[in-house]
């Protein structure tokens, strides 16, 4: 099964690279997982396995390096998504 994991570390900065985003960074690289960096947030893709380990370290090492709040969002991917976007055909011609 894929997964997405979308996530924000807090607090924002603008001035600087906090240490969490650095950490958060980190982690989702060395998981190996697809990363889009956003101004917002941060979205990788990965297996359920890659992405739920990924999830517990980047909690534990974003927090550990000053995070304040973190925002996860996990879904999940594959081909049964379009089917739920659009069930039994409604809006369709």
């Amino acid at each position: 099964m894929r997964l997405m994991v979308e996530f924000t570390t807090e607090p924002f900065e603008l001035d600087t690279f906090p240490e969490h985003a650095a950490a958060a960074q980190r982690v989702v690289d060395e998981a190996g997982l697809a990363v889009a960096v956003g101004p917002f947030g941060t979205g990788a893709e990965g297996e359920a396995d890659q992405i739920l380990d990924a999830v517990s370290k980047l909690l534990r090492e974003t927090l550990a390096a000053g995070a304040t709040r973190i925002s996860v969002q996990v879904s999940v991917l594959g081909e049964d998504e379009n089917q739920n976007k659009n069930p039994e055909g409604v809006g369709t011609q």
